[in-house]
C-alpha cells in the first residue's frame, strides 16, 4: 500500500479506459454517443465513456458466438484453460494498484477496501475457479448391463453478465470466472455508474492468453445496452446482480426472447436478531457496525435491520453509537479513511430522503443522519442509526442501500422470528445467542439463503452466495455456481 500522494501520482499516469471491448480490441459505439462519468470522490469529471445500444450488443454477442462455435476456448485442454485463468489472477495482482485506484475513483469506496478487500477477493476467485476446471467430473448411471448411460456437463454457450456498481470488480469476477471455468464465452455489461475495472480486467484477460472474442465488455445504460443483451437470442444465460425490480425484468426479457436461463441475485433487507442470552454486547456492536457501514452500507446483504431484545437494547445501543464514531467519512484515497463516498449525487439524495422519512415516521435518529464534506464536491453521508423503528416503517421494509441501520426491539423469540421474516427479501440473516438449543431452533425458521450465528459475513468463497424469495434464484461463489453455466447431457448406448 502507498500513501495518498502516491495514489494521486498514479492517477496522473494511468490511462482510464472508455470504450467497449469487443473481440480483443477497444471500439467506439456505433452511434458515437458517450456518457459523462463523474468521480464519486470529488464530483469531478472522470471520463466520457461509450454509450452502447443494440447495435453494439450485436457486435459483442457475434464475437462471443464466433469464439464459442470455433472452440477457441471451450475446446482447449482443461489444464491449459486452468493455466490461463491462474495467469489472470497473477496479472490482477501485478496491476493491483491500478485496479484499486480505478475502483475507488469510480465508486468512492476507500482505497483500503479496494486494494485489500475487493482485489484480494477477486484474485482468489479466479484462482478458485481455475483450480476447479480439471476437477469437475461426469457421471455413470446405475442401469441395466444392456445399456451404458452417462451424463456429461457442457458449456451453455454465450453468457451475458450484468453486474451492479457497489462491488464492480468483485461481482464481475464471481460470475466471469465461473462462466469461463465452465468453458463459455461471455459478454459483460457493467453498470453505467461503474464501468472502469471491467474494461481493465478485459485487457488483463487478453494479456493472460485467453483468445479474443471469449470475453467482451459492452458499456451503456441498463435500459439500452443491458436490455438488448438480455433480449438477445444468441445469449443462452444471464447472470444478473442488481435490484429486485430489474431482476423481474430479466425474467420477462427471457420470456420475450429465447427462454434463456436467468440467474438473479437481488436485493435484501437482512435482519440480525440479538437475544438477551448473549453477553458480549461490545462484540456485537463492533461486528455489526463494521459490516453495516462497510462500503458505505452499499451491500445487498448488509444487516440493515437489527432486532434487539428489549432488555438489552439500551446497553447495546450505547456500544453501537460508540463504535459508529469510528466510521468517519473522508477522502477515500487516504489509507486511514474508514468511510468513503457513496456512488453519486442521485444515490446520496435517495439515502438522505430515507433518513428524512425515518425521522418523519417517528423513528429516533440517535447517531448521524447528515451529509458532510459538501465543499469537496463528493458524495458523503454519516453513518446513521435509528432506534424505536417499527417493522411497518419504510426504513424497515425498503432497501436503502446506504449506511442507515434500523434498530427494532422485541420481547419474545417468536416475535423476533416473525419480524425477521416480514419482508419480501430473503438474502441473509443472523442471530446472536449462546443458547445452542435456541440457535438450532431459530435457524430453520429464518427464511434466508445465508444465516450467520454470532458473527456476520458474506461467507467463504467455497460456499454459495444467494437468497430466498425476492432476493433471487441464483447462487454465486462455490462449485454450485458452475451449474448455472453448464448444460447436462444424457447419453445412452445400447450394448450388444
Amino acid at each position: 500500500m502507498v500513501d495518498k500522494n502516491k495514489w494521486q501520482q498514479l492517477r496522473t499516469k494511468i490511462s482510464i479506459p472508455s470504450k467497449h471491448w469487443i473481440d480483443g480490441n477497444y471500439v467506439d459505439s456505433v452511434s458515437g454517443a458517450t456518457i459523462d462519468k463523474l468521480s464519486a470522490t470529488d464530483g469531478k469529471h472522470l471520463v466520457a465513456f461509450a454509450r452502447g445500444d443494440g447495435l453494439d450488443v450485436d457486435k459483442a454477442v457475434a464475437a462471443a458466438d464466433r469464439s464459442f462455435n470455433a472452440g477457441v476456448w471451450t475446446n482447449l485442454d482443461p489444464t491449459v484453460r486452468k493455466e490461463k485463468l491462474l495467469k489472470v489472477a497473477e496479472l490482477m495482482d501485478k496491476y493491483r494498484d491500478e485496479l484499486a485506484l480505478l475502483e475507488t475513483l469510480d465508486v468512492g469506496k476507500t482505497i483500503t477496501e479496494s486494494w485489500n478487500g475487493d482485489l484480494t477477493s477477486a484474485i482468489n476467485t479466479f484462482k478458485y475457479y481455475a483450480e476447479l476446471i480439471d476437477k469437475v467430473y461426469g457421471e455413470i448411471a446405475p442401469t441395466s448391463k444392456k445399456f451404458f448411460y452417462y451424463i456429461t456437463k457442457e458449456p451453455i454457450g454465450v453468457v451475458g453478465i450484468i453486474v451492479p456498481w457497489n462491488y464492480p470488480l468483485l461481482m464481475t469476477s464471481w460470475k466471469l470466472a465461473a462462466a469461463l471455468a465452465a468453458g463459455n464465452s461471455v459478454v459483460i455489461k457493467p453498470s453505467e455508474r461503474s464501468p472502469l475495472t471491467a474494461l481493465k480486467l478485459a485487457e488483463i484477460i487478453k494479456e493472460a492468453g485467453v483468445p479474443d472474442g471469449v470475453v467482451n465488455v459492452i458499456l451503456g445504460y441498463g435500459h439500452e445496452a443491458g436490455e438488448a443483451l438480455a433480449l438477445h437470442h444468441k445469449v443462452r444465460a444471464i447472470g444478473f446482480t442488481g435490484s429486485t425490480a430489474v431482476g423481474a425484468k430479466m425474467i420477462a426479457y427471457s420470456s420475450q426472447s429465447n427462454l434463456k436461463r436467468v440467474y438473479n441475485e437481488l436485493g435484501g433487507k437482512s435482519p440480525v436478531i440479538v437475544f438477551n442470552d448473549f453477553e458480549d454486547l461490545q462484540q456485537v456492536a463492533q461486528t455489526m457496525t463494521g459490516i453495516m457501514f462497510y462500503n458505505q452500507g452499499q451491500s445487498c446483504h448488509a444487516p440493515s435491520r437489527l432486532l434487539v431484545h428489549d432488555s438489552i437494547a439500551d446497553k447495546l445501543l450505547e456500544h453501537m453509537v460508540a463504535c459508529a464514531k469510528n466510521y468517519i467519512p473522508d477522502d477515500p484515497l487516504l489509507e486511514q479513511t474508514t468511510l468513503g463516498a457513496v456512488i453519486d449525487e442521485k444515490h446520496l439524495q435517495r439515502i438522505l430522503g430515507y433518513i428524512d422519512i425515518g425521522k418523519n415516521n417517528g423513528a429516533n435518529c440517535i447517531y448521524g443522519g447528515n451529509r458532510v464534506h459538501n465543499a469537496t464536491g463528493g458524495y458523503y453521508v454519516e453513518p446513521t442509526i435509528f432506534d424505536n423503528v417499527t417493522q411497518q416503517m419504510q426504513i424497515a421494509q425498503e432497501e436503502i442501500f446506504g449506511p442507515v441501520l434500523s434498530v427494532i426491539r422485541f420481547k419474545t423469540e417468536a416475535e423476533a422470528i416473525a419480524i425477521a421474516n416480514d419482508t419480501e427479501y430473503g438474502l441473509a440473516a443472523g442471530l446472536w445467542s449462546n443458547n445452542i438449543n435456541r440457535v438450532h431452533r431459530v435457524i430453520p425458521q429464518l427464511k434466508a439463503g445465508m444465516v450467520n450465528v454470532n458473527d456476520y459475513s458474506s461467507g467463504n468463497l467455497t460456499v454459495p452466495f444467494g437468497g430466498f424469495k425476492q432476493s433471487g434464484n441464483g447462487r454465486d461463489k462455490s462449485i454450485h455456481a458452475l451449474d448455472k453455466y453448464l448444460e447436462l447431457k444424457t447419453v445412452c448406448i445400447k450394448l450388444y
